[in-house]
């Protein structure tokens, strides 16, 4: 899909409706924020990802993924973690630099194969053609990198690893962009924003 802009990824989620995990307020919660942004040289759109910090203590260290995390006792409500979160792992202001486009559907945490008992919230935001180009990562992220969506959606980048878990291992759906893995819940988020664009 070579005609993968932001202008479309509007006009997709002009009138979709994600799915709500029923009960979801009673439950701990995170937001993401998926950042598009518009390509240079025609490329057309490209997502903002971030590559975890490895640390023992994270269940999802060294993950590809959006920015985000876990929402706390000072936030209004998941959207405001999601940008508060954003502005602390790699510096972007979300409310001064860019505009919601919608909401992807809940998502159930998941950590070595298991589930927890939180639900992710992941919001689509474009970021403005002026916003700062030099990003800052905070100690909590090792690498900040821009992916195009056309590579994302081109199925010839599809790929499968060997998942292992508790002595088990089972094929699990990949990405791989310039040796970073896109895998799990990221790459859920990333197939139903390409489904909603279809």
């Amino acid at each position: 899909m070579t005609d993968l802009t932001v202008q479309r990824v509007r006009g997709a989620f002009r009138h979709y409706r994600p799915r709500s995990i029923p009960g979801a307020s009673l439950l701990k919660q995170a937001a993401v924020a998926a950042i598009l942004r518009e390509g240079a040289d025609g490329r057309g759109a490209e997502f903002l990802l971030i590559r975890r910090a490895e640390h023992p203590q994270d269940p999802w260290s060294g993950h590809m993924a959006f920015p985000g995390g876990r929402r706390d006792e000072t936030d209004a409500d998941s959207l405001a973690a999601a940008i508060r979160e954003t502005q602390e792992e790699v510096g972007l202001d979300l409310q001064r630099h860019a505009d919601r486009i919608g909401r992807l559907s809940h998502l159930m945490a998941r950590a070595q194969g298991r589930p927890l008992p939180m639900v992710i919230v992941p919001y689509l935001f474009h970021l403005a053609p002026d916003a700062p180009v030099e990003l800052q990562p905070s100690s909590e992220v090792a690498e900040i990198v821009w992916v195009p969506l056309a590579f994302l959606a081109n199925p010839a980048n599809r790929e499968s690893f060997a998942y292992r878990v508790g002595g088990l291992s089972m094929p699990l759906p990949c990405i791989f962009f310039g040796g970073r893995k896109i895998w799990g819940l990221t790459l859920r988020m990333i197939d139903e924003l390409l489904g909603a664009v279809r």
